[in-house]
């Protein structure tokens, strides 16, 4: 492949400007008719439950965190976390929502566990095309789950902080993004196919060809002539 100067690189893309123009046009299209047509919109609803002292209490008899309960807390945060998409708590909760197995499961790959980084909150998203479903599913898990910490552990230290609320904004749909996206693509397409054709392109066009090609120098020029119009403008003298 011959190498190409930053001069004759900008010559070339100048020279093409129209054809990448059209393909960036062509996927600005795709990206709007994608955007708009092709996404199905999801929901997203987030509920958040924060672990708590169980026993603890101080010398007046109030309640009381201690650093046991704090390290405690700390370490039960990642198994909780695994705890919640456990067949035990989506089985109860598909039973509380009169859910068949089926949906149980499409719902299941729809959840996401997170503890919030340096804290004792643990987040529950669910995500589905229907945003109140979302919301009921996100909060009957985290109710489902209180109750069977107290089961599993013989304590309470689960307090449910936020309950969810159906989104009126879908969370998988930017068109503004969308649309940049798919025209980045078509200015990178149309830029490869142009110095493809070009590379495949062994026309002579210029002297700077015939040099190239045959390691020559050009020593001169013949200019064409067309015969007919100079003809024509001669008649009129």
């Amino acid at each position: 492949m011959e190498e190409l100067d930053l001069k004759e690189l900008f010559s070339i893309f100048w020279n093409k400007r129209l054809e990448i123009l059209l393909i960036t046009l062509i996927f600005l299209v795709i990206g709007i008719v994608y955007s708009y047509f092709g996404v199905k919109p999801e929901y997203k609803a987030s509920t958040n439950m924060v672990l708590v002292q169980s026993s603890a209490t101080s010398k007046n008899g109030e309640s009381a965190i201690t650093t046991t309960d704090i390290t405690m807390n700390s370490k039960l945060i990642s198994t909780y976390s695994a705890l919640i998409k456990r067949n035990a708590i989506l089985g109860k909760v598909a039973s509380n929502l009169n859910l068949s197995e089926e949906e149980i499961e499409k719902v299941k790959d729809k959840i996401t566990v997170k503890s919030v980084q340096d804290t004792e909150i643990i987040e529950i998203t669910v995500k589905d095309k229907d945003p109140n479903f979302a919301a009921k599913v996100a909060n009957e898990i985290a109710t489902v789950f209180s109750e069977k910490i107290v089961e599993i552990y013989n304590m309470s230290n689960v307090y449910i902080l936020d309950k969810a609320e159906p989104e009126t904004q879908p969370c998988n749909i930017n068109h503004g993004k969308d649309i940049a996206i798919f025209a980045f693509i078509g200015i990178i397409i149309s830029a490869i196919v142009v110095l493809l054709l070009n590379m495949l392109d062994t026309t002579i066009k210029t002297e700077e060809d015939i040099e190239k090609a045959t390691k020559l120098m050009v020593l001169t020029l013949i200019p064409t002539y067309d015969g007919g119009k100079k003809a024509k403008k001669g008649g009129r003298r």
